[in-house]
């Protein structure tokens, strides 16, 4: 055991939680980190509330993600989910399972890397809690809550025919990065292997960096809201696949122009986890800056979405039920 750097095992819970805590920023809330809850203040008596979990295996690779990683990648995938919805974030709450041998630094890393997000995403957000455990298997569970500010929220089945279908960030750029994991930077077998950045080229670090540390537009979605959004999702597993679900939710169809998903669309069709915003805006809006259009929403038709007006597989995209066994997480 290093002195300097030893293992969670052989700390105890208090000595982790204080080397977490001296990381973060300080509280925001009522009641913040130290108490058996935290307590937050409510603006309108509404609570966006949103958890997503983060799997050693299927989510991530340690070969590939550092703790900065993970803590930023944690925190941007809720924030954005909470975006989403038209709110600000206000809060996280965050959950370690940890094996034994896990090092103190990497705890502290991924404490980093979920304040960091926070600072530059969601700047009125950090940190209020959360639960330390042991695990075989590395898991890091976040639970996002946010405030809608007195408007309504947002609902992915909101959208009507004749709306214009926009996004906001980036398409298609983390599947690639993750492409690039798969093909250049695992053995024979399979295996992860530590990547090798200056085997790359910076088109390739970029997307690379979209996939370890995606950055979502979360101030765009109460912005959005305030313009006039009438459905809007966090796409996190394929614009197909997550469009197809606006079109259920909304009883409608979507079609997309493929010209306008930029160079790649193939990528910005099937790719998930770039955690852009997809909404549908009445026709002839003003658009917020930042936001695109892709495409129009239509009467419901036999296919929920279509591309060029040809009929897309639905399915197309990131369902880990689904997709597990082919290997991609």
């Amino acid at each position: 055991m290093s002195a300097s750097d030893p293992r969670v095992g052989d700390l105890t819970e208090g000595a982790i939680l204080r080397g977490i805590l001296d990381r973060l920023a300080p509280t925001r809330a009522v009641v913040g980190p130290g108490d058996d809850a935290a307590v937050i203040a409510v603006a309108d008596g509404r609570v966006v509330a949103t958890v997503d979990t983060l799997v050693h295996g299927p989510d991530f690779r340690l070969a590939w993600s550092d703790a900065f990683d993970l803590g930023w990648k944690a925190a941007a995938v809720n924030l954005a989910d909470v975006a989403a919805m038209g709110a600000r974030p206000t809060a996280l709450l965050v959950a370690l399972a940890m094996p034994d041998d896990t090092r103190r630094s990497f705890v502290e890393g991924l404490a980093d890397g979920l304040r960091a997000a926070c600072d530059s995403l969601a700047p009125e957000c950090a940190v209020e809690g959360g639960d330390l455990t042991v695990s075989d298997t590395l898991t890091i569970a976040v639970t996002a809550l946010g405030s809608l500010d007195g408007r309504a929220p947002v609902l992915r089945s909101g959208a009507r025919a004749g709306d214009v279908v926009a996004v906001a960030g980036t398409l298609g750029r983390a599947a690639r990065g993750l492409a690039i994991l798969f093909e250049r930077f695992t053995d024979a077998a399979g295996a992860p292997l530590a990547v090798d950045g200056s085997a790359l080229t910076g088109e390739e670090r970029s997307d690379l960096a979209v996939q370890l540390r995606p950055r979502p537009p979360v101030a765009l979605g109460p912005v959005a809201a305030d313009a006039g959004a009438t459905a809007m999702m966090d796409v996190s597993d394929g614009l197909v696949l997550d469009a197809a679900r606006l079109a259920a939710a909304s009883g409608v169809s979507v079609s997309f122009d493929s010209a306008a998903l930029g160079p790649d669309p193939t990528s910005a069709l099937s790719g998930g986890e770039d955690h852009a915003l997809l909404a549908t805006f009445p026709s002839g809006s003003v658009l917020p800056d930042g936001f695109r259009i892709v495409g129009v929403v239509t009467e419901r038709g036999v296919d929920a979405v279509t591309v060029d007006g040809r009929p897309h597989d639905g399915r197309a995209g990131w369902d880990p039920y689904r997709d597990w066994d082919a290997g991609r997480g």
